[in-house]
């Protein structure tokens, strides 16, 4: 299984009248062929801007990718023009974002939103684009869908469109998936079938995919690796069986300790994280996560830790690297049990 993404440094920032915001800071991972990476953290990590960095998405201004490498089977996306970018996204890279009723075009309809990337990167006639487009909406359970091309977004339920979306994503064979909060919105029901279909197309296409999430247990149901970020850096990153079983760094045990347990008696509380998250425009000196840390020693507040290895392909940016009983932490929530909640 070779490499088929690496993101070396990627740097992106945010030039707005109070300041610089330091949205993604020096993020560097790599993505097998066929692997599952789940990307994890609060909101306003960086999890999101890093997959549109990738994908050369920044809206110009106030954003831009200051610099970094982003090698996509050995090319260089950051050092491409512009009409290369295009013959990637959609086609070689494709993205199922956030909120599908505002990622789909209200106004044409779902046949037309499907067989455009096929029209533009397969070369297929108007014919062969919609039989393929009805196959698609079949393929991810939407019934009828051949009857369903002539529908507009409004039309669909929001589990439904999500399916769309990953459809349309699904739809000129991708290398590489970025599924940024795909089940947002979506009840615990069609969430679970959203990411069985995701998971089945992934097996069967051979397709990787970057699942963008807060939700713990999606990421120990579904991913092969974790990457956790917190204020716009990847602060640990190890397998999932491996973050689950001994998470070191304490934002991560932080998180896992904000998920409901299922043998937890009513009168437990869960255990939240103190404070909020840095700002990005003045960051604190030293490790970001030290003003919230119950670890916190004297040199987090005045040197900012690196990532280093602290097990088997297990890497933490911290200086102390607690070792903590996670049957204290979550319960079901492992990479067997797949329960678990919203960080």
């Amino acid at each position: 299984m070779g490499t088929l993404l690496q993101v070396r440094d990627l740097t992106t920032q945010f030039f707005t009248e109070e300041g610089v915001v330091h949205a993604v800071d020096g993020v560097s991972y790599d993505v097998q062929e066929g692997e599952t990476l789940g990307l994890v953290g609060e909101s306003g990590s960086g999890k999101s801007v890093s997959a549109l960095s990738i994908l050369r998405l920044i809206p110009n201004p106030p954003g831009k990718i200051v610099k970094g490498e982003v090698f996509f089977e050995g090319e260089d996306i950051l050092k491409m023009d512009e009409e290369e970018v295009r013959h990637i996204r959609g086609n070689r890279i494709a993205m199922v974002f956030q909120e599908p009723m505002t990622s789909l075009n209200p106004v044409l309809t779902i046949g037309r939103q499907l067989t455009e990337a096929l029209e533009l990167h397969l070369k297929m006639d108007n014919n062969a684009a919609r039989k393929r487009a009805a196959e698609l909406l079949d393929m991810v359970g939407i019934p009828s869908g051949g009857a369903r091309l002539n529908d507009y977004p409004h039309q669909f339920s929001g589990g439904m469109r999500q399916r769309v979306m990953i459809a349309m994503a699904l739809s000129c064979n991708p290398k590489l998936l970025l599924a940024d909060e795909p089940t947002t919105a979506l009840d615990v029901t069609i969430q679970a079938q959203v990411l069985e279909i995701m998971a089945r197309l992934s097996r069967e296409l051979g397709t990787a995919v970057v699942i963008i999430t807060h939700n713990l247990g999606v990421v120990a149901r579904y991913a092969d690796r974790v990457n956790v970020m917190y204020a716009g850096r990847i602060v640990e990153t190890a397998t999932a069986a491996e973050l689950y079983a001994r998470p070191r760094h304490p934002y991560t045990i932080g998180l896992l300790k904000s998920v409901p347990r299922l043998d937890q008696s009513k009168k437990d509380r869960l255990i939240p994280i103190d404070g909020v998250p840095p700002d990005l425009v003045h960051r604190p000196k030293g490790c970001s996560f030290a003003p919230r840390c119950q670890y916190k020693i004297e040199k987090c507040l005045t040197d900012d830790p690196p990532l280093q290895p602290v097990g088997d392909k297990h890497e933490s940016a911290c200086w102390v690297n607690p070792t903590v009983d996670t049957k204290n932490l979550t319960n079901g929530s492992g990479p067997d049990g797949g329960a678990g909640g919203a960080a």
